[in-house]
């Protein structure tokens, strides 16, 4: 049955599926799936769509959830990464942007470019805007939510030291994994939120621990810029950053969303 672009996300959050988008038959596609199976949709998940056969969810190639034209980041998020950083406790968002050429496949490689030094990860819970999103309340941010994913917010220490700001720090190639998928089903405000490098905990703190939740933080972005269907909005990190480096495996880990790894070259 065809749904009308004015109810696709309404219709993709009552089914509590995830979207995913994955290369299907060599081509590159989105899909809502269960635990279980994939069904490839006719569009992208935020227009009109039809359900179009479905493949093993196993046997999929995923990639990056979506494909936004903006990431914006926030800063100085968590109470504990605030007393980390030796940072006083910000009493408005402080936001930064990704540009889209920082995204990361799920398993793809974090490549340390030539000239940095420190390269650090950081885990971080990533909102995905569904609806065009202008100077909305807290109250109204969460109607234009599609969901959740995982994400890491690679940072080149030495460099953001160096410049004095994050641009250049945060900006290169694949410095955004971003993934498995979006969960549609879930509530952020007191989830668990782990990074793991080589399989040891290296993060481990609750969404709970943030300064401005998600509402407040999406609804802060939508008064300086609009919000645009596919939009990322990542939500700081917690404590227990560090450096990674070639060979390591670093995964980000959120409850009740799923798991993002990926290599370090």
């Amino acid at each position: 049955m065809e749904v009308n672009s004015q109810d696709a996300i309404t219709r993709i959050k009552e089914s509590g599926m995830r979207v995913v988008r994955l290369i299907a038959d060599g081509d590159c596609r989105y899909g809502l799936a269960d635990n279980a199976t994939v069904t490839l949709i006719s569009d992208e998940p935020f227009a009109a769509w039809e359900p179009e056969g479905a493949i093993g969810l196993r046997s999929a190639q995923l990639l990056t959830p979506v494909v936004p034209t903006k990431i914006v980041c926030v800063g100085i998020n968590y109470r504990g990464h605030a007393e980390e950083m030796g940072h006083e406790i910000p009493t408005e968002p402080v936001i930064f942007l990704k540009p889209p050429t920082t995204m990361n496949h799920p398993g793809g490689e974090i490549v340390i470019p030539p000239g940095t030094g420190r390269v650090d990860f950081e885990a971080e819970l990533a909102v995905v805007i569904g609806r065009r999103t202008h100077r909305v309340t807290a109250e109204e941010a969460a109607h234009n939510i599609l969901g959740y994913t995982c994400a890491n917010d690679i940072t080149a220490r030495d460099i953001q030291k160096r410049d004095g700001q994050w641009t250049r720090a945060k900006s290169f190639d694949g410095f955004c994994p971003l993934g498995p998928w979006v969960e549609t089903d879930v509530d952020p405000s007191d989830l668990r939120i782990r990074s793991y490098v080589n399989g040891s905990v290296r993060q481990d703190a609750r969404t709970s621990d943030m300064i401005f939740n998600v509402f407040e933080l999406v609804s802060f972005v939508s008064h300086v810029m609009t919000l645009v269907p596919g939009d990322v909005v990542l939500t700081g990190t917690p404590s227990g950053i560090g450096p990674i480096e070639p060979g390591d495996e670093v995964e980000v880990e959120i409850e009740d969303i799923g798991s993002l790894v990926n290599t370090v070259v």
